[in-house]
């Protein structure tokens, strides 16, 4: 296993805590020196705001962690392609590098022409692709059954 993919399995158990909660079940780590310094997941419905996405909440924990806004030495593992709004978030904090699992073909920042990240940020896509897919396409059937 790679350390991409340690990381991104503890983003995965991070979604499954927001499935649980009848959260879009995305979840988000930050590492830095090989340590997780913040997890999160969504909690758009809980806290009922449409910004309380995995990636806002880790960003926050992780600068407070720190104790500093810029988190350039840090890496955002999140099991699904953020969205334009987290993307800025990214730039921002001045993430050094964002991992994802799987593409958001309907809202994803790619979706954007211009780079959203900020222009140091290192990008690794796919990790876990799969599983990261599979999660979010079973909570969204079970919500069309319902």
């Amino acid at each position: 296993m790679t350390e991409d993919e340690k990381y991104m399995r503890e983003a995965l158990r991070e979604a499954l805590l927001a499935a649980g909660k009848d959260e879009v079940p995305v979840g988000a780590v930050v590492v830095h020196g090989s340590r997780i310094i913040a997890r999160a997941h969504n909690l758009t419905e809980a806290l009922n705001d449409a910004t309380a996405h995995a990636e806002m909440q880790a960003i926050t924990a992780a600068a407070n962690f720190i104790g500093a806004k810029y988190l350039p030495d840090c890496t955002l593992y999140v099991t699904v392609e953020p969205c334009p709004m987290c993307a800025g978030a990214c730039f921002w904090a001045q993430v050094g590098r964002v991992v994802y699992g799987a593409a958001d073909p309907k809202r994803g920042y790619s979706l954007i022409p211009q780079n959203l990240l900020h222009p140091k940020a290192k990008v690794a896509r796919g990790v876990l692709a799969d599983e990261c897919g599979a999660l979010m396409s079973s909570f969204f059937r079970k919500k069309r059954i319902s």
